[in-house]
C-alpha cells in the first residue's frame, strides 16, 4: 500500500539522456499489412484499436503489403521519392544559407518528409492547410516555386510577405496553404472554423489542421476538437508525432493517455496511428480521412509516428537534451530510404538513378538559391520598401497612417 502521509509530485521523463544508449523500446511497431482499412462510414465506437497500433504498408523487405496499399501507380511514387529528396535538399541548402548569415532562422524536416509531402497529394485543389512550421513538403509537392520560398526566407525585395513573416512562416492562398502563425495550435481551431464555414456554404472544399505533439498540450487543440466533434466539420485533424518539441520529450505533452490519437476517442472521432516515414501508408491514410471529411461523415484525427532527426530548429543544439546517436536507432527508419527501397524492388529505380537525381535536384536548388540571392539576403542586398509596412492592412489608410507614411518619406 502507498504511504498515505507523503505525496510526491510526479515528472515525466525520457527513457534517455545524453551519453546514454537510444531506447525505443517502448515503440510496438506491428507487422505491415496487419492494421485493417475500414469503411470510410465506419462507427467510430468499432476501431478504437486503431488509435493505439500504427498503420504500416512498406515491410522491411520493401514490399507494399495489406488492405492499404495500391493506391499510388509507380509514377506517381517517383513523384513522390523526387518530392522528398527537394525537400530534403532544400533543408539542407537553407541551413547552411542560416549558418552564412544569409537569413536569421530555419527549421529543417529532416527525417519527417513523407508526411507533408504524400498527404499533399491526397487532397483535392482549393482544400486548405493550416500548418505549422515543419509541413513546406505541402508547397514543394504542389510545385509551389523554391525561389519564392527562399525569397520568404532571405526577406529581400522579393518577399512575397515583404519582410513581415519570420523566415520559413510561408503563406499561399492559390495553394492553399494559411498564413503560418508563430503562436503555438491557433491553426487547429482556424482549420475547424474554415472547415465548418466551407460546410455552411455548401462548399465541396475540406480544410486540414496541423500541429505538434509538443502544442496538444494547448487549449486550443482540445477546443477545435469540441467543435468539429460537435459540428461533424469537414476536416483532419493531424498531429505529428516527432517524439521531441523543442527540447521536451513527448510525454510531458502527452500525459497518461497513451497516445496522441487516444484523445480524439473521447470526442467520438475516427483516431487512427501511420508510420509517418512510410510515404504509402500516409497517403492512405491521408486519401481515407479526406473522403470521409468530403462525405459529410466529419473530423477524423490522424497521428503521424515519425522522429527529429536534426534540431529543431537553427536555433537548438539537440545534443543537449537527448544522444546523438538516438535517430539512428529509431525503428520506422528513414522514409526516403525506404521508398527508394520500394521502388528498386519494383524494378522502376535504382541505386545508379537515386544518385543520378540526387545530382539534379542540387542542380536545381542551387540554380534557385542563386536566383533568390539575386534579389538579396537578409544582410545584402534589395530589401522590401519601407512604404510595404504601411500596404495591406486597410481598404483606405487611416489619417495618423498617412501621416507616419509622410513623415518617413515613402
Amino acid at each position: 500500500m502507498a504511504d498515505a502521509g507523503m505525496l510526491r509530485f510526479h515528472v515525466p521523463e525520457p527513457e534517455v539522456r545524453p551519453g546514454g544508449t537510444p531506447d525505443f523500446s517502448n515503440v510496438t511497431v506491428p507487422k505491415a499489412g496487419s492494421v485493417p482499412r475500414p469503411e470510410i462510414d465506419v462507427d467510430p465506437r468499432t476501431i478504437r484499436d486503431l488509435a493505439f497500433s500504427i498503420i504500416r504498408v512498406l515491410n522491411r523487405n520493401g514490399e507494399a503489403v495489406g488492405p492499404w496499399a495500391g493506391l499510388l501507380s509507380d509514377d506517381e511514387l517517383l513523384a513522390g521519392l523526387r518530392h522528398m529528396m527537394t525537400l530534403r535538399t532544400f533543408d539542407a541548402r537553407m541551413q547552411m544559407a542560416q549558418r552564412q548569415g544569409k537569413t536569421s532562422f530555419y527549421m529543417q524536416h529532416l527525417g519527417e518528409e513523407a508526411v507533408s509531402c504524400a498527404f499533399r497529394k491526397a487532397l483535392s485543389p482549393g482544400d486548405m492547410n493550416f500548418p505549422t512550421y515543419r509541413q513546406a513538403g505541402l508547397l514543394i509537392a504542389d510545385g509551389y516555386p523554391m525561389v519564392t520560398m527562399m525569397n520568404q526566407i532571405y526577406s529581400n525585395e522579393a518577399d512575397p510577405l515583404k519582410g513581415r513573416q519570420l523566415p520559413i512562416m510561408y503563406s499561399s492562398k492559390e495553394h492553399g496553404f494559411f498564413s503560418i502563425s508563430g503562436n503555438l495550435a491557433t491553426q487547429y481551431i482556424q482549420a475547424v472554423g474554415w472547415a465548418m464555414a466551407s460546410a455552411i456554404s455548401n462548399d465541396s472544399r475540406i480544410a486540414a489542421g496541423w500541429i505538434g505533439d509538443g502544442s496538444t498540450a494547448e487549449s486550443d487543440f482540445h477546443s477545435a476538437l469540441v467543435f468539429a466533434s460537435t459540428y461533424k466539420a469537414p476536416v483532419v485533424l493531424n498531429v505529428v508525432n516527432n517524439q521531441w518539441a523543442i527540447s521536451t520529450f513527448q510525454g510531458i505533452a502527452r500525459g497518461g493517455s497513451g497516445t496522441f490519437a487516444a484523445r480524439g476517442l473521447g470526442f467520438g472521432i475516427p483516431s487512427l496511428r501511420v508510420d509517418g516515414n512510410d510515404y504509402l501508408a500516409v497517403h492512405a491514410v491521408a486519401k481515407w480521412a479526406a473522403e470521409r471529411a468530403r462525405s459529410n461523415l466529419g473530423p477524423t484525427l490522424v497521428e503521424y509516428v515519425t522522429y527529429r532527426a536534426g534540431a529543431h530548429s537553427s536555433s537548438d543544439d539537440p545534443s543537449a537534451y537527448r544522444p546523438k546517436t538516438e535517430s539512428d536507432a529509431w525503428p520506422l527508419g528513414d522514409p526516403i530510404v525506404r521508398l527508394k527501397n520500394h521502388l528498386i524492388r519494383l524494378g522502376v529505380w535504382s541505386d545508379e538513378r537515386h544518385a543520378q537525381a540526387e545530382a539534379e535536384i542540387l542542380d536545381t536548388v542551387i540554380a534557385a538559391q542563386k536566383e533568390a540571392e539575386s534579389h538579396g539576403t537578409l544582410h545584402a542586398g534589395g530589401k522590401p520598401s519601407t512604404r510595404d509596412m504601411f500596404e495591406g492592412l486597410y481598404a483606405e489608410m487611416p489619417p495618423h497612417l498617412r501621416r507616419q507614411r509622410q513623415q518617413a518619406g515613402v
